[in-house]
């Protein structure tokens, strides 16, 4: 991998990781349509450490609350009770279901997982998921002309059942296309949360697995078991990240604050028809660059 596609990889990591898009399918489909190969789970994991560094720095201090309230109620009885005590245990809990199927799953994660079938599906159900729960959180916002507004929930209103099904939520993310923000973002308003708190928990959820899988793939990364990228492309795609993916954060919790999900709902359609349209005509092949070395 040259430094450019390094570069170009990196940049697609950071605008892509937070949007409900899916950052897994774009780094497979950046490769693809630019006839290079499949840069692996290993380097987009890797990638997603810079991602989730943004992710500290944007919110250190709800992080540093957080951890601070959690470790009060490792011995205080009345902490316990503390919100943010119990964001910081849900985040543990949420994050159990994704490193078990992660390491259960692993090799189908790096392989049938990666077929270009697959992900235009993903693509296409997970946007449809995500318009149907972004119109039930704007009937209950809005209200209609039978039916008053209905307030939703704040993450203070975090509950041991809504952790557990974010972290399933999350888990769905194992399948590049499906997206880790789309999926947890959509369980979120499902459970009635608002946009601005189902988003903002999904971060923070993702930074435990994001983390722990990126230390876990550094093995494979950087051409350890014959990959395609060295590790000086890698660390820079990774930095590139960062840069880009902290201005992604501060620009979509702003939009999420006021604006509908359903222009990514389009997209993910859209590309997702596009993406079967191609393989079905000959253009791609659906393991396109999964056997070049």
């Amino acid at each position: 991998m040259s430094w450019f596609e390094s570069f170009v990889l990196g940049l697609v990591q950071g605008l892509t990781e937070f949007l409900p898009v899916s950052s897994s399918a774009h780094l497979r489909l950046t490769a693809t349509f630019a006839d290079r190969p499949d840069p692996g789970a290993a380097f987009t994991a890797v990638t997603q450490i810079g991602t989730e560094a943004a992710v500290l720095i944007y919110f250190r201090k709800d992080i540093a609350r957080i951890v601070a309230a959690w470790f009060r109620s490792l011995y205080g009885r009345s902490a316990r009770h503390d919100p943010d005590a119990r964001t910081g245990w849900l985040v543990i809990v949420g994050s159990v279901p994704i490193g078990v199927l992660g390491l259960l799953l692993k090799d189908a994660i790096e392989g049938p997982f990666r077929d270009l079938r697959l992900i235009a599906t993903t693509l296409v159900v997970m946007g449809v998921v995500l318009g149907c729960a972004d119109r039930l959180a704007a009937r209950d916002e809005h209200g209609g002309r039978h039916r008053a507004a209905r307030r939703r929930k704040e993450l203070r209103d975090l509950t041991v059942r809504d952790g557990l099904v974010f972290g399933l939520c999350q888990a769905m993310a194992l399948v590049p296309g499906v997206s880790r923000s789309g999926a947890t973002i959509s369980g979120g308003l499902f459970l009635g949360y608002t946009r601005e708190s189902a988003a903002r928990y999904s971060f923070l959820l993702a930074v435990p697995a994001v983390l722990a899988s990126g230390v876990f793939e550094l093995k494979d990364a950087g051409g350890a078991s014959g990959g395609h990228t060295a590790w000086g492309p890698t660390l820079f795609a990774t930095a590139i990240a960062f840069v880009v993916g902290y201005a992604v954060i501060a620009w979509f919790m702003r939009f999420v604050s006021s604006k509908s999900f359903m222009p990514f709902v389009v997209y993910r359609i859209l590309l997702g028809l596009l993406l079967f349209a191609l393989v079905a005509v000959g253009v791609l092949s659906p393991h396109a660059g999964e056997d070049v070395s």
